[in-house]
C-alpha cells in the first residue's frame, strides 16, 4: 500500500505537471494477481483495486493500521469493473457480474477476492474509510439501480448516475460511492463544478478505448490546475478542490467520498465566471 500525504492548497500552486500527478494521480490500480492500494492522508480513504486471477486475494493491513485486522475498524465499499466474480466476507459468497456493488461493514474479519475466469479476471475496485458503527453488509445489483439522468446533449453532459453506497439504497457511517456513465457524444462531468469543504472525493476513470484522455480538472475554483488521465486511472480530490473533468470521448468514472456528513448534494457551487 502506498501513502500519500495531505497537500495544502497554496502548495499546489507551485507545482509543476510532474509534482501534480505523483501527489494527485494513481496510474496504476489493476494488475493480475496484484493488490494495489494508496492510504491518502486526505480523511484516511483507502482506495485501490483488487485483481484476482487464479488465486484468491484479500487484504491484510494489520501492521499499517494499528489493528487486528483490515476492517475492525472500517468500512468498505466494492464495484466489480471487470469480468464475473465474488467477494467471500466471513464465508458468506457474494456473486458480482461487472458493475455490482458491496458495502461492508466494520467487523467483517475475513474478505476474500475471487475471479470466476482467470483469462477474464474480475476487477474490484475498493473504497474504504473509517467506521464508528457496524452497518448491515448489502449487495447492490447494477440492474436493480434506477439511475438519475442528468445532463442534456446540448452542454455535452448527458449522463446516468448510479448510487450504490447512499442513504436511498444502504446505511454507511461516512462512506459514499456511486457510478456515472456518459453517454455517447458527451464528455463532460460534473460542470459547472463545485466543492464540498465537508468531504473529500476520489475519481476513477474507466471504460476509456487506449487512445482516449480524460482532462480532470482540480484546484481552487480561481487557481485551476489538470491531470491528463487514461483508462482506469483514478485522482485524489481534497475537500478545498473542484473535481470535474472532459475527455477525447464518452466514459464511465466511479465516484467516492467521505467526510463529515453523507448528504449527497451537499455542494458549494461554482459561478462559471469564478472559474480561473
Amino acid at each position: 500500500m502506498e501513502t500519500r500525504y495531505a497537500n495544502h492548497p497554496e502548495e499546489i500552486k507551485r507545482y509543476n505537471t510532474e509534482e501534480l500527478r505523483k501527489h494527485f494521480l494513481k496510474e496504476t490500480l489493476f494488475e493480475a494477481g496484484q493488490v494495489h492500494l494508496t492510504y491518502t492522508h486526505v480523511d484516511r480513504m483507502i482506495f485501490g483495486g483488487v485483481t484476482p486471477a487464479d488465486q484468491e486475494l484479500t487484504i491484510k493491513l494489520d501492521k499499517e493500521l494499528g489493528v487486528n485486522y483490515f476492517l475492525e475498524r472500517r468500512e468498505l465499499g466494492i464495484i466489480n469493473i471487470g469480468g464475473e466474480g465474488s467477494v467471500i466476507l466471513d464465508g458468506e459468497e457474494y456473486s458480482m457480474i461487472r458493475y455490482d456493488g458491496l458495502y461492508v461493514g466494520k467487523g467483517t474479519e475475513q474478505v476474500l477476492f475471487r475471479s470466476k475466469d482467470p483469462e477474464n479476471p474480475a476487477k474490484f475496485y475498493i473504497n474504504s474509510t473509517p467506521a464508528h458503527h457496524k452497518y448491515p453488509t448489502v449487495k447492490i445489483d447494477i440492474n436493480e439501480i434506477k439511475p438519475l439522468e442528468m445532463g442534456e446533449q446540448g452542454t455535452l453532459n448527458e449522463r446516468k448516475i448510479h448510487q450504490y453506497i447512499h442513504p436511498n439504497v444502504c446505511e454507511s457511517c461516512q462512506l459514499q460511492m456511486g457510478l456515472t456513465m456518459l453517454s455517447p457524444g458527451s464528455v463532460w462531468n460534473t460542470m459547472p463544478c463545485h466543492t464540498h469543504e465537508r468531504r473529500m472525493e476520489v475519481y476513477l476513470y474507466f471504460d476509456m478505448e487506449p487512445d482516449t484522455r480524460v482532462f480532470h480538472f482540480m484546484g481552487q475554483p480561481d487557481e485551476t490546475r489538470h491531470l491528463v488521465m487514461k483508462n482506469e486511472q483514478a485522482a485524489i480530490s481534497p475537500s478545498w478542490s473542484i473535481h470535474t473533468g472532459t475527455a477525447t470521448s464518452n466514459y464511465t468514472f466511479i465516484w467516492g467520498m467521505c467526510g463529515e456528513n453523507i448528504t449527497y448534494d451537499d455542494m458549494d457551487h461554482i459561478k462559471m465566471e469564478d472559474l480561473r
